[in-house]
């Protein structure tokens, strides 16, 4: 079975890219192609595509093909107060820092398709366990935004041992930073989203 795509049209290359590797990392399941331009969404196959994450102005441009595609397209705002305007769309707010776009993604997509609804099934080699029980403590407190003395401290275990933790969570799952770690912890269960 094909993978779901997703695609997002933003003509800001940054934006656009950034918002790329975030949405792999919350729907690891999903392939993500980027457009600079509506006209380029429209030469490659639009209806193939499982969601819209599109730049205000473009949809705003192109509101007909969007308004018959609302359940799909994701308005990128830079503004809260300019969801007025959208208020047929679902909005996300990209000019926030990265944990509250980072938790705006992961609620959106738990809203949308909790426990997987709608999404094929994840693939085996992505269900399997990687780390310990003791590190998948240590992570749960580093996502609830702890510091290592703190998580040290909680856990009755020693300084070093906590950044010996941090660093082997890091190695093992293949992320570099807090955000992608958010990621993966709600994703499998291991945080609620309301703690971090």
């Amino acid at each position: 079975m094909e993978r779901p795509k997703i695609a997002i049209i933003d003509p800001n290359t940054l934006a656009a890219v950034g918002l790329k590797q975030m949405l792999q990392n919350v729907m690891p399941i999903m392939l993500v192609d980027t457009f600079g331009s509506f006209a380029e969404l429209q030469a490659n196959s639009p209806d193939d595509y499982f969601h819209y994450f599109v730049a205000m102005n473009v949809v705003l441009e192109n509101r007909p093909f969007f308004s018959a595609h609302r359940h799909k397209t994701i308005v990128l705002t830079l503004g809260f107060e300019t969801t007025s305007l959208l208020s047929e769309f679902h909005c996300l707010c990209i000019n926030v820092p990265e944990k509250q776009l980072v938790r705006a993604l992961l609620m959106l997509q738990q809203h949308a398709h909790s426990g997987g609804k709608n999404l094929p099934p994840i693939p085996q080699v992505l269900q399997q366990k990687i780390l310990s029980d003791r590190e998948i403590e240590v992570m749960s407190l580093i996502v609830q935004g702890y510091i290592n003395k703190e998580i040290a401290d909680r856990l009755n275990i020693g300084l070093a041992t906590v950044v010996t933790h941090r660093k082997n969570i890091m190695d093992k799952l293949g992320m570099h930073s807090v955000s992608a770690l958010t990621i993966y912890a709600v994703m499998h269960g291991y945080v609620d989203i309301n703690r971090i």
